[in-house]
């Protein structure tokens, strides 16, 4: 784990301090009365929501009667969970917090029924699917998201990268995004990232009929060691929803089971992706 990616600390710290309001058997209104601010100033904190100050941590560390050793070891990580991660560099994009969690995990299943995932996009890809999605985007704007997607998967070279399940719809080989040459070029991607030993990828076919993840798309970003809880990522149009609760988690991973056995394996997977590629020749 880096020992400082802002995200996770904020994550961390958020986990941490609601278990020890709960053991000092404070509720959240207690607890905001003590501080002398809102409930919900307590509840965004707890969740991650908001950065905390040290300040803030110091003093709900005495209302919460913690030793100076841990005290001291949360304030420090109020000050890491402040600094900024490389893509707060692009201040247009939002990005914060899904790229934080990201970069962390250990496993990473992305489940996608109407584009290649973001971690497997080639340049011109990513720039007619970030421009199909917004189509009054400012050139320059556009380039800073298509430059901050290569970044993300700047994690199959490293040392440890995570595992990688993919999990794709036939009908995302057969969207026309950029026309054939840029399609040719999406589909060796794919290819070429399958033959990666991290990566996994496996295709639902359309024999396959209707079936249980056909209306949605989210990726489960799983971490080591409880770093911080797995989470779902699922973005809508409606905004960007983080689900972590037990119970969430275990239907989520059900869907994934049922994706994974309806699924064609990777051998077959790569190869019905390589057929399709052969449709995109020049």
């Amino acid at each position: 784990m880096a020992g400082a990616n802002p995200t996770l600390r904020r994550r961390q710290l958020a986990t941490r301090l609601r278990e020890l309001r709960k053991g000092a058997g404070l509720s959240l209104e207690e607890a905001a009365q003590r501080l002398e601010c809102s409930t919900a100033k307590i509840s965004r904190i707890e969740t991650a929501q908001r950065s905390v100050i040290p300040r803030d941590v110091r003093d709900l560390c005495q209302i919460y009667g913690i030793d100076q050793a841990e005290a001291d070891a949360l304030i420090s990580m109020a000050r890491e969970a402040r600094q900024a991660g490389w893509w707060q560099e692009y201040e247009d994009l939002d990005l914060d917090p899904y790229i934080g969690l990201e970069s962390e995990a250990s496993s990473i299943t992305m489940y996608e029924t109407t584009t290649v995932p973001s971690l497997l996009q080639t340049e011109d890809y990513a720039r007619e699917v970030i421009r199909g999605c917004l189509p009054r985007i400012k050139q320059e704007v556009l380039e800073e998201r298509v430059d901050a997607r290569l970044k993300r998967q700047r994690l199959h070279t490293e040392d440890d990268p995570p595992n990688c399940w993919v999990l794709l719809d036939e009908s995302v080989l057969h969207r026309h995004v950029g026309g054939h040459s840029v399609m040719h070029a999406q589909l060796e991607r794919v290819i070429e990232l399958s033959g990666l030993p991290h990566v996994i990828i496996q295709v639902i076919p359309f024999t396959v009929g209707a079936h249980i993840g056909f209306d949605s798309m989210f990726i489960l970003l799983e971490f080591p060691d409880n770093m911080v809880p797995d989470t779902v990522y699922v973005e809508s149009l409606m905004g960007d929803f983080y689900l972590e609760k037990p119970r969430e988690l275990e239907r989520f991973r059900e869907v994934i089971t049922h994706l994974r056995a309806a699924a064609l394996n990777p051998r077959d997977s790569v190869s019905l992706i390589a057929d399709m590629r052969m449709r995109y020749a020049p």
